[in-house]
């Protein structure tokens, strides 16, 4: 039983609620460009992980029968006493585990140019708990294998992770403030919202998962204080809504330095060494200019409200597809889910750029709409592990470009009459 994919229509349904406070409360919580961003990028990890999930599970059964120290049977893990106690351990082991992993992945910078993604939100709320890397599986199985090492199920460990990941998705929310004495036990909204600041008092604090005592005990905790309100964000800002491109920046930082430095040592080293350390001669030639919270603006492109109109209604429709494509991928496998996974890549590239208000963005959203989309249906039509009939197959696609494209064109007019404008406002 997949907790997590459980879980998600519960996601949905409280972002939803706290998207409907924010707006009668008019507190501004929300942006929606940043939202379908954060979004988009966890729509992008989940289905990226399709083809990647295996990676580590190899690792950790390969691990489990080779070198386990103790042979604990799934049968241990019952409702009685001792094995209650059991799955305690088991989730304790795991939180302790996820701590040391998160705490890494801000301190090594090959590490942090996955884990970065999740805090590029310049917003806080619901939307940034489902803002997560796609590049995970490279490294992160590797902090887990001690438990591995005891010998603990693996049906055991994915499910304690899966509470773990459930459980965190709650604490990434502004209205919830104080919780007492809980903030000095739990991961609470206020200690992790901590986590997520770039101010200088606060940065690198609070990796529990659960529970900040971790933070307690090696020295990592920060309280949240009245007279410092947290900036979020990253210092090196992504500036843009591209979900493919969030989970590349920071390896391109990277291997900016490591091709311009001229020692070899530095080459390598540059993507184990601490986060922000770089090769001398590279931070000579290209200084990088230091942050400035005083003057921080978020990321927010204006774009005129037919677009806005338009990126949504597609962006609902994304969120839709990718049920069906969860339920393909749980009965049919990888495989099955390839020609979907990439025609709803497409899209969340295209959103990315409408959101942006690229010049360009209208003409790829026609292509995609024309080309990307009729050939990805073709692709399906003669694909004999998709289950639907051929005949609804294009029938969806008529209504869905029956719709689009008066939807696109009704976009595009709002937004060339807002370029004149300013075009005319800035010639007179």
């Amino acid at each position: 039983m997949d907790l997590i994919a459980l879980a998600v229509p519960f996601f949905l349904l409280a972002l939803t609620i706290e998207l409907i406070v924010d707006r009668v409360r008019k507190t501004r919580l929300y942006r929606g460009n940043d939202a379908i961003n954060s979004i988009s990028t966890g729509m992008l990890r989940t289905t990226f992980g399709y083809f990647t999930r295996f990676l580590p599970l190899l690792a950790f059964g390969f691990v489990l029968e080779n070198f386990a120290l103790i042979d604990m049977p799934l049968s241990w893990f019952d409702a009685s006493p001792a094995g209650i106690a059991l799955w305690i351990t088991a989730a304790l082991a795991w939180d302790l585990c996820y701590y040391w992993f998160h705490r890494f992945s801000h301190e090594i910078s090959v590490l942090w140019a996955s884990h970065a993604v999740h805090h590029q939100s310049e917003d806080y709320n619901l939307s940034t708990a489902l803002r997560q890397p796609s590049t995970g599986f490279l490294f992160g199985w590797i902090f887990y294998l001690p438990l591995f090492v005891i010998g603990f199920p693996v049906e055991v460990l994915i499910t304690v992770n899966a509470v773990n990941l459930i459980y965190q998705f709650w604490v990434h929310t502004q209205f919830v403030r104080r919780l007492g004495v809980l903030d000095r036990i739990l991961v609470t909204p206020s200690n992790h919202r901590v986590h997520h600041a770039q101010n200088a008092r606060y940065i690198d604090k609070n990796y529990g998962g659960i529970l900040i005592l971790w933070d307690r005990m090696f020295g990592t905790f920060a309280d949240e204080r009245d007279d410092e309100s947290v900036v979020f964000g990253v210092r090196k800002p992504l500036a843009n809504w591209n979900p493919f491109w969030a989970n590349l920046q920071v390896y391109d930082y990277l291997l900016f330095d490591a091709m311009r430095t001229e020692r070899w040592r530095d080459r390598l080293g540059i993507w184990f060494r601490r986060t922000g350390w770089r090769p001398a001669d590279v931070a000579a030639a290209y200084a990088k200019r230091p942050s400035n919270l005083d003057d921080f603006e978020r990321f927010d492109p204006p774009v005129v409200g037919s677009v806005r109109v338009y990126v949504m209604a597609q962006f609902v429709v994304m969120m839709a597809a990718s049920f069906p494509i969860a339920a393909l991928f749980a009965s049919a496998g990888s495989r099955a889910v390839a020609i979907p996974c990439l025609l709803l890549w497409a899209g969340l590239y295209t959103l990315g750029l409408l959101n942006e208000g690229r010049q360009y963005a209208m003409r790829f959203e026609l292509v995609r709409l024309l080309v990307i989309v009729p050939a990805g249906i073709l692709g399906l039509h003669l694909d004999d592990m998709v289950a639907m009939p051929g005949q609804w197959l294009w029938i969806g696609l008529v209504v869905y470009l029956g719709c689009s494209l008066p939807g696109l064109q009704l976009a595009s007019t709002g937004s060339n009459k807002s370029l004149l404008k300013q075009k005319l406002t800035n010639y007179s």
